[in-house]
Formats: structure tokens, C-alpha cells, sequence
């Protein structure tokens, strides 16, 4: 996103990514796909529905960077990946029921988990869905050869021997994952660990089938014809770079006489003035509201607010520029842009100022049910007297009057209006501070990140299962998802000890959850800029989706097009 100066009274008169999703947000402020109303009225809707043709036509915010569920890393792949493909469970507006499995026993040490799948659930080729296809896809997964970011992320230290297997130290066959017949899965636990439930709904851990992902060879989940589907949708006319495709219902699917939607149509639209405009024409039935389209529509009786549990932020990479492996530049940076008119100007959409990682309302402590971020309060705020501070500080550190850096953000409407207002906000308050805007569409952004090819890049991340650690496990040292040199040892072993020693002790897990998040923000390795809600039109047809507060955004399988007045 190119570079440009501009004062927030400028950002008044103009309008607002994943993210990314699960898994990583989108481009700042993209609302992805958006909903109706969450789990209301399903009696009222299933009678309704009667003689209404069963197709929402939605729009998406970019392309699908990747359908293959060892490689996907983003809130798009896992969003259409829960469509069409079922795990041991589905999530239902959080909650989790059943999927493949109809059942599961943990032993009493809590180290191995036994789950009995369903014997109806087929492969959209006919195959039936069985234990060898979630041994294949986990081994898949963990091994090193495979270039999977998220397996070793969702099971290093979790499944037995995963960290092994990856690093090459171990044969996959040895990854604690085990086939007891066709219909008898074995996981076996490095620790105790509270949310592996939760963590089975997630995308890596779907099942694969071997024949056809070898049969298809490089090719595989490059198109439709080059993927299977075992979930309530099947994905149609659909390529990599596709701006267009369709999910249909899946006839082959275990539970199809629950589905009642036969379509949903997709177009990639990044302008938000568009996707209103289409709206209003009839062409789709939801579209996303930018900043001043929130001051045109918010008296609409279609317009809608749903909090989200994405939380965005900067992360600085200490590797690329020196100048960021200073901490004082860092905690300099983090301080010195104005979040609240962020979050009341160029969103505008219910959005609410993040001044901590964890988001609110997402954990409660397990004894006195206090949200977490409300004890651990805020732990950096705009301030641009003491940002001043830290930047004289850290200028004479570093032996300099000037820094130069470059800023990674996408190429949406609002991303762009966003970081062109960090971006002068930042020149304005830190002197000697030149930065250089690069926009890049979502996938490329994903690709730079994966290789550490930024300085400074606005991300956003959605948590993949309801645990502290799916945030504070993000920048453990060397982690898949760290991708900027951040490392504390200190932070390490706390994080860490709460799959190990206190997996089993809820309130001593708690405190060094807590603990963690601060030392993460004594060292300035993030500075957090919002936690995103969504401001939407949705067309009262739309009923009974599901909006999940980790892994896939949203849940179509209950969902049903209704009659309106």
C-alpha cells in the first residue's frame, strides 16, 4: 500500500480482511462473508422455506487461496474447507456436535483418545470415509516433505511424536495416530490437553483420501475436479484463481435430509460500494458496509452488527531491519497512532480498540468466570508523548536520526484507507520516520509473510479453538506462525507449560497465560489495533447460519432461504 500522508480529518470524509479467518484475518477491516440472523426462528424458518428456492447468492472478499486442508493457513481456505468437508465434528454456533465421529472415551491420564466414527459417511466418489483417511491426512500433515505450516503448528506438542516427525527425527508412521479397524481412531497425546475436542473441529485435522490425493499428485485441490468433498456441500466450477464458484448440495453427505440449501453462488467483490450497490439491485443477499455506507444504512432494516473474536495488529519482523530489533523502536511504534479514530472513523462498524492480544469475551478464568481481558486490562495505548520517548531512545541506540521501513498491508478499499492512515500517523508522531506503503492482494500478502519478506505488516489473526493458546502459541520462538523473529525464552516456557505441567491445573494455566501476554507486550513484539465486528445488509431470507467464534466464521448447514414479506 503505497505511501502517502494524510491527517485523520481526511480519513473522516472517506470509507473501511481476514482474516484471516482462523487462522489468519483477511486485509484490515474485511468482514469476508457475512450473516443473518445466527440460530433464530428455525421452526418458523423451516416452514417458511416451503416453496422458496433454497440459493443464497454471497459474495467474498478475494479468491480461495488454497483448498487443500494441509496447506491452508487463512480464514477463506478454512471457511470453504468446513463447507465441504467434514472432521471428527462440526462446530454449531460454537458448539460442538457430531461429525464423523459419533463418540469419543478419554483415558484417565487424558493422553489417549478413542473415537468411534460413523459407518454411512462417504466420499463424494463413492469411497466410505474411514479411520485410514484422518491417519493419512494428520501423518500428511506433520510431515516435513508435505511444507504444511498449520500441521506442525495445530500438532507439534499436542500429538505424540508430531514435533519428531516433522523435524525428521522420526518416520510419520510413528505420528500417535492410529487406526483400530475401518471405524476405531487412536490419537495418543504428547500432554493432557483441555481443548483437543475443540481442536479436532479445526481444518488440518480433516480427513484425506489417500488414493485420490496421490492419484492427483501435484494437481490435487488445484480445481474441482482435483478435490473430494465428504461434508454437506461440494464445491463447484472452481479453480485457484477462480473469481467465481458455486457450493451445491452434497447428495453423497451422511446427514443431506439436514441441508436444506441447494446453492450458494460466490463473486469476488473487493469494492464495498459495489457489493452495496449489488445488493440493492437484488443481485446478493449480503454485503458488507464501509465507514460512510454505515452512515447511509444504519437506519436500514437490513442492517446488521456482529462482533467478531479476529483481533488485528502490527507485527514489526526483527530480522529484515535492524531498527526493529530494538525494542524501544518497537514499543515507540505500537504507541503512536490513534486507534479510537480507527476504529470510529475508517471502520466505524462496531469495532472495538485492542490493547491487548487475547480478545474480549473470548475466556473466562476458571474460577471466578472473569474475562481475561478484563483482568489483564490494557497493556498499550496511544500515547504519543511516551511513543516520543521510546523513539529518542531507541534513534540513539541505534546511532541514527532516521529509520526507513517498509509497511505490508492489502489492497481493499479499507485496508488501503487504513494503512495509509497508520502509515501518517506514525510520520507524523515518530520524526525521522519514513515509510514506504505496499499493497498486495491477500494471497501474495500470505506468500511475503511466509517468508519474512516484510518490516512492518498489518495481520489479523481468528482464534482455531477456544484456548488462550491458539493466540499466545503465535509467537512461540521459531513457531509456524511467529514469521518475524520475535523469541523470549521466558515467554516460551510459560506458554509451553500449560500443555505440560499445568495442563491439569486450570488456575495455575490461567496465571501464566496472563503472565505471557504481558511479557509479549513488555517487549513490544505486536502492537494491536482492533478487535473487528462486522456491519453488514442481510436480506431477512437469509436463516439458521451460524456464526462460530473459532475455526470456520461460518456454519451454512443448518442454513435456509426463507420467504419474505
Amino acid at each position: 500500500m503505497k505511501k502517502s500522508k494524510w491527517s485523520l480529518l481526511l480519513v473522516l470524509g472517506l470509507v473501511l480482511s481476514l482474516f484471516l479467518a482462523a487462522c489468519s484475518g483477511g486485509d484490515e477491516g474485511d468482514t469476508s462473508e457475512d450473516t443473518g440472523d445466527d440460530s433464530q426462528n428455525s421452526e418458523e424458518g423451516s416452514s417458511e422455506s416451503q416453496d422458496v428456492e433454497q440459493v443464497f447468492n454471497l459474495i467474498n472478499r478475494d479468491t480461495i487461496p488454497s483448498m487443500d486442508s494441509s496447506m491452508a493457513t487463512d480464514e477463506f481456505g478454512f471457511q470453504f474447507l468446513g463447507a465441504t468437508m467434514e472432521g471428527l465434528y462440526r462446530l454449531k454456533d460454537g458448539e460442538i456436535v457430531e461429525g464423523i465421529a459419533t463418540d469419543h472415551e478419554v483415558s484417565e491420564d487424558g493422553l489417549t483418545w478413542t473415537f468411534t466414527l460413523r459407518e454411512d459417511a462417504k466420499w463424494s466418489n463413492g469411497d466410505p470415509v474411514t479411520a485410514h483417511d484422518f491417519v493419512y491426512a494428520w501423518q500428511r500433515a506433520v510431515n516435513p516433505d508435505t511444507g504444511s505450516e498449520y500441521g506442525p503448528y495445530m500438532m507439534g506438542d499436542v500429538i505424540k511424536n508430531a514435533t519428531a516427525v516433522n523435524s525428521g527425527d522420526a518416520p510419520v508412521e510413528d505420528l500417535g495416530v492410529t487406526a483400530d479397524g475401518d471405524y476405531t481412531l487412536v490419537v495418543e497425546l504428547e500432554n493432557p490437553t483441555p481443548y483437543f475436542e475443540s481442536l479436532a473441529t479445526f481444518g488440518t485435522f480433516l480427513p484425506l483420501n489417500e488414493d485420490f490425493v496421490k492419484e492427483q499428485g501435484d494437481e490435487y485441490a488445484t480445481s474441482t475436479d482435483t478435490l473430494l468433498f465428504n461434508g454437506p456441500f461440494t464445491l463447484d466450477n472452481w479453480e485457484s484463481t477462480a473469481s467465481s464458484w458455486e457450493l451445491n448440495k452434497n447428495p453423497d453427505y451422511w446427514d443431506a435430509e439436514t441441508v436444506k440449501l441447494e446453492k450458494m453462488t460466490y463473486e469476488v467483490v473487493k469494492d464495498p460500494q459495489v457489493g452495496v450497490d449489488l445488493y440493492e439491485a437484488g443481485t446478493i443477499d449480503r454485503a458488507s458496509l464501509t465507514a460512510d455506507l454505515v452512515d447511509q444504512y444504519s437506519t436500514h432494516e437490513d442492517y446488521r452488527v456482529t462482533p467478531e473474536m479476529t483481533v488485528f495488529y502490527l507485527k514489526m519482523n526483527q530480522t529484515r531491519n535492524e531498527a526493529l530489533a530494538n525494542p524501544n523502536i518497537r514499543r515507540a511504534i505500537s504507541r503512536a497512532f490513534n486507534k479510537q479514530g480507527i476504529v470510529d472513523t475508517i471502520l466505524n462498524n462496531g469495532s472495538i480498540v485492542a490493547n491487548g492480544l487475547v480478545p474480549k469475551d473470548f475466556y473466562q478464568h476458571p474460577e471466578t468466570g472473569e474475562d481475561f481481558r478484563s483482568i489483564n486490562g490494557d497493556l498499550v495505548q496511544y500515547d504519543t508523548e511516551q511513543a516520543k520517548e521510546y523513539w529518542d531512545k531507541g534513534l540513539e541506540e541505534l546511532g541514527t536520526d532516521s529509520i526507513e521501513l517498509e509497511y505490508l498491508g492489502g489492497d481493499t478499499e479499507t485496508a488501503k484507507k487504513m494503512d495509509e492512515y497508520i502509515v501518517s500517523q506514525l510520520e507524523e508522531n515518530l520524526p525521522g520516520l519514513d515509510l514506504t506503503l505496499k499493497q498486495v492482494p491477500f494471497e501474495q500478502r500470505l506468500d511475503l509473510d511466509t517468508n519474512m519478506d516484510y518490516d512492518i505488516q498489518n495481520a489479523g489473526w481468528g482464534p482455531d479453538y477456544m484456548d488462550p493458546y491458539t493466540w499466545l502459541s503465535l509467537w512461540l520462538t521459531d513457531g509456524g506462525n511467529n514469521k518475524m523473529g520475535y523469541s523470549n525464552e521466558e515467554y516460551d516456557n510459560l506458554v509451553q507449560s500449560t500443555g505440560t505441567e499445568l495442563a491439569q491445573q486450570p488456575v495455575e494455566r490461567m496465571d501464566a497465560f496472563l503472565k505471557a501476554e504481558q511479557i509479549l507486550f513488555e517487549d513490544a513484539a505486536i502492537a494491536p489495533i482492533y478487535q473487528r465486528a462486522r456491519a453488514q445488509l442481510v436480506s431477512p431470507k437469509l436463516k439458521d447460519i451460524y456464526v462460530n467464534s473459532f475455526g470456520p466464521t461460518y456454519e451454512y448447514k443448518w442454513a435456509e432461504a426463507v420467504a419474505t414479506e
